[in-house]
């Protein structure tokens, strides 16, 4: 699988990496992800991304491939409790829980540790900031990160004291593609793309009462890319490849609770980017369509 160097990081990132959400949300065995996250390795997956608010994701981590450890680089991300708790900002709470992902997860260290939508003002008040390079310093995370969407995240690139950024990039959420992507560019910022393939909300055909899945499907009938109406694979590979075709995106961050579909998707990204053809059609249908309400979804 292609690798990409990871901004100014020395970290020679999969494009495909892992996301641990769904496993964590979903309520997946130990077996389930022992064997999900032992197969990805072997195809030449290196990225793990988590957090602690995603349930047991970073326990089911640290179980199943904890003696792989060298295989891979393990990121994660502070600042709200399990299932989504209200965020905590205070810098003894960042690093009491950037202690207890370290135990959950079987490690010593993670390589990148990631703010979690820290909103704008928690951000420019610096203390949660001064909080992650207090872990970088203690040996805790190699690299330090910022996880978001819009203003914030800007702000985050511009401040210039994170390494890398997650952000939503996607056929259905383009905002940071102007908005943040030339900033990290210029700033030899690691681009970490989250929601690639836009939670695949187009396979529904009514729309969903999920807000995770809403926003999206609202956008996706309003865009009306002709290749959503076409088979299942030929979407899901068009929707991934376009963000990995964005200039500054390093990997893509999916989640799965099923074995199989990572190794699937992994097949579909064999064609490569997209003609640049084809991927200006899609940002210029976006151009057509979107209005200011459109914002990146954290």
């Amino acid at each position: 699988m292609e690798r990409r160097r990871l901004g100014k990081t020395d970290m020679e990132v999969s494009i495909l990496g892992f996301g641990g959400s769904e496993i964590g949300s979903q309520g997946a065995s130990d077996r389930t992800v022992a064997r999900l996250l032992g197969s990805a390795l072997d195809a030449g997956l290196n990225v793990i991304d988590t957090a602690e608010c995603y349930e047991d994701s970073e326990a089911l981590i640290g179980q199943a491939i904890a003696s792989r450890r060298h295989e891979f680089y393990l990121f994660t991300k502070c600042g709200h409790g399990r299932a989504w708790g209200p965020g905590d900002w205070r810098p003894r709470s960042l690093l009491a829980s950037i202690s207890r992902s370290l135990h959950r997860l079987g490690t010593d260290y993670v390589d990148l540790i990631q703010l979690h939508t820290c909103s704008l003002a928690d951000l420019k008040q610096g203390d949660a900031i001064l909080a992650l390079e207090q872990a970088r310093e203690r040996g805790w995370a190699r690299y330090i990160g910022y996880s978001g969407d819009g203003r914030s995240a800007r702000y985050a690139l511009e401040c210039g004291r994170f390494d890398t950024l997650q952000t939503s990039v996607s056929i259905a959420d383009q905002e940071g593609i102007d908005l943040l992507l030339p900033l990290a560019r210029r700033g030899e910022i690691g681009l970490i793309a989250k929601r690639p393939l836009a939670n695949v909300a187009w396979q529904y055909r009514r729309k969903p009462g999920e807000p995770y899945y809403r926003v999206y499907w609202s956008r996706l009938r309003a865009l009306d890319y002709p290749f959503l109406r076409g088979e299942a694979d030929t979407a899901v590979a068009t929707a991934l490849r376009f963000t990995l075709s964005v200039p500054g995106v390093h990997t893509a961050i999916v989640g799965t609770t099923k074995p199989e579909r990572w190794q699937h998707n992994a097949a579909l990204l064999r064609a490569g980017v997209l003609p640049p053809e084809e991927f200006e059609r899609i940002r210029a249908r976006w151009r057509e369509v979107a209005d200011a309400s459109w914002v990146g979804q954290n």
